[in-house]
């Protein structure tokens, strides 16, 4: 039960980070567009797609059966890296 437990965090993780690139994204094309707002565009999709890209190579891992590897620690970094350049460059787009 655990490994599919941890499989839907990781999917709840990615659909949250996806809410906060979409709703960046609109802010920005709601507003007016000032100088830092696509830079900070650029560090939420890139910040997204990180997590993405862990996400989905632990969701693989936890899926292929038998016991799952630990997360390794410069993964769980990487994320909590990915997560926190998200939501600051969606923060940069919202108050820029």
């Amino acid at each position: 039960m655990q490994p599919e437990r941890t499989r839907l965090a990781w999917r709840r993780t990615t659909l949250a980070g996806t809410v906060v690139a979409v709703l960046a994204g609109k802010a920005g094309l709601m507003g007016g567009a000032s100088a830092g707002m696509p830079a900070a565009g650029v560090v939420c999709c890139a910040g997204w797609a990180g997590v993405l890209l862990v996400a989905h190579r632990r969701i693989r891992g936890l899926t292929a059966g038998g016991e799952p590897e630990r997360l390794a620690p410069r993964y769980a970094a990487g994320v909590v890296v990915c997560v926190l350049v998200t939501a600051g460059g969606g923060v940069g787009v919202v108050l820029g």
